[in-house]
């Protein structure tokens, strides 16, 4: 009888804009290149839509790691990329007050063809999610400590 086992690995949610992040993304795919099957991404136009909330919720529900890819100053959305910094701050003082680790959430300039970015940006987040462990048992720990 085979045993197959299955190791957890740690999701990652890449919200990617359309003119940046997920272009890059499309790009790696028809350079037949690999990244982690933890990835999920979601093609978004402008980050700044998202609210603190969203991210908080979103570590709460099991994604353990969120890259925001944006194509930075060349955002087609007047002020987008300013109000994504802004969001993505006052995220990181929101998951400091919840004892969520800030290293979970990182913001990424990638353009259409930032292949080895796109790669660099996937790699580093697993290196670090391997490192820091899931969301949830950090949620648990702070838990136990109140």
């Amino acid at each position: 009888m085979n045993e197959t086992t299955t190791t957890k690995e740690p999701k990652i949610l890449i919200l990617a804009t359309l003119s940046g992040g997920y272009a890059g993304a499309d790009y790696v795919g028809q350079q037949h290149l690999n990244y982690s099957t933890n990835t999920s991404i979601l093609p978004v136009r402008c980050p700044s839509m998202f609210s603190t909330e969203f991210y908080i919720k979103a570590f709460e529900k099991g994604i353990d790691g969120i890259i925001v890819m944006y194509s930075g100053t060349d955002s087609p959305f007047k002020g987008g990329p300013e109000r994504t910094a802004v969001m993505v701050d006052q995220t990181y003082k929101k998951m400091g007050e919840l004892g969520i680790n800030i290293k979970r959430l990182k913001l990424a300039a990638i353009c259409t063809v930032c292949k080895k970015p796109f790669l660099k940006q996937v790699n580093e987040m697993n290196e670090t999610l391997n490192e820091i462990g899931f969301v949830q048992d950090e949620l648990a720990d702070q838990g136990k400590d109140k």
